[in-house]
């Protein structure tokens, strides 16, 4: 029997997820917005798949490095995974969604070895600089000025906000010279996470060194009273001159409690925290799936261009599958 070659079983399936992300772009661009992402199942099981067989792969719609900024959308939007994820598997719903509404995106693999397809491990600090590199790189290939950050988990919470403290995305002093204008964070790990009680027993226990050996340094990053979020949490909870949302759901059963996600706004920043259920009821959304929420997705649309912003659509989501 004839072997079959992981090459073209990625390219495969990426043909199949492009086909389902992007179709009707060209429609799109000449009338009016595309519609919310509702009734992509397939795209996390899709995504997750070729995550596995090209984790160093960009997901369907981003990483065009051609692309220009318009005057509508003037700033690259930069796609930031959570831990043990990829760009690939995390953004499959996403970067095509945010591709469709005109804007030039890029996803960022950090924190992981090459051709691993678990990246988001390493140090905040060290992500955090890997970060800070890509955003610089996208900056210098689009001409723009500043990026819009969203991420997932990790990626929308220590990680980027390391970044923007202590590795160059904000300049305090001068936030006009930030090159970050927001950051839009789904279930981010902003004060720690008790892991529904795993987090507390390998933190009471002494254990989450020992446990970050093998699951990652960041493992022990994001337990509730770290050093890292001591750190971040010293200096306030913003950066001057940032516009930061956040949205979560009530049903999260990695980042533990839901309301150690949300930010308190300090000096010159905006922080909107949203809960999902308070928009959408019906959505059943847990962690890993609010990456793949059409409902959330409108959200990240309407905080990216909430001069446009648009009621949501809310449709049924459902936990790992989103929808």
């Amino acid at each position: 029997m004839r072997r079959i070659r992981w090459s073209a079983v990625g390219a495969g399936l990426a043909a199949l997820s492009l086909a389902l992300g992007l179709q009707g772009t060209a429609a799109a661009a000449a009338g009016p917005p595309p519609p919310a992402p509702h009734g992509r199942l397939l795209a996390f099981p899709l995504a997750a798949i070729e995550g596995l067989v090209r984790p160093e792969s960009a997901p369907a719609g981003a990483d065009d490095w051609s692309c220009k900024p318009t005057r509508t959308h003037p700033r690259p939007v930069v796609l930031v995974h959570g831990t043990w994820a990829n760009a690939h598997d995390d953004w499959g719903l996403m970067a095509p969604y945010l591709k469709q509404l005109g804007y030039c995106v890029f996803a960022v693999n950090y924190g992981g070895a090459p051709g691993s397809p678990l990246k988001g491990t390493a140090h905040v600090p060290v992500s955090a600089g890997q970060i800070a590199a890509y955003v610089d790189r996208v900056l210098k290939a689009t001409g723009a000025d500043q990026v819009d950050l969203v991420g997932h988990s990790q990626g929308g919470g220590l990680t980027p906000r390391w970044y923007l403290r202590f590795a160059g995305g904000t300049d305090p002093a001068h936030p006009r010279r930030n090159k970050v204008h927001s950051l839009i964070g789904l279930a981010p790990s902003n004060h720690g996470t008790t892991a529904s009680g795993l987090g507390t027993l390998t933190t009471e226990l002494g254990l989450n060194q020992p446990v970050s050996l093998l699951l990652g340094q960041a493992y022990a990053d994001q337990m509730v009273g770290s050093d890292v979020n001591t750190a971040l949490d010293r200096g306030g909870d913003t950066q001057p001159g940032v516009a930061y949302t956040v949205i979560t759901t009530r049903l999260d059963e990695v980042v533990t409690p839901y309301t150690h996600q949300f930010l308190t706004p300090g000096p010159g920043a905006t922080v909107k925290n949203i809960l999902i259920q308070d928009v959408c009821p019906q959505d059943l959304s847990e962690h890993v799936s609010l990456a793949y929420d059409a409902n959330a997705a409108q959200l990240v649309r309407d905080a990216l261009d909430p001069a446009h912003a648009r009621p949501v659509d809310c449709h049924l989501s459902l936990p790992v599958l989103g929808g």
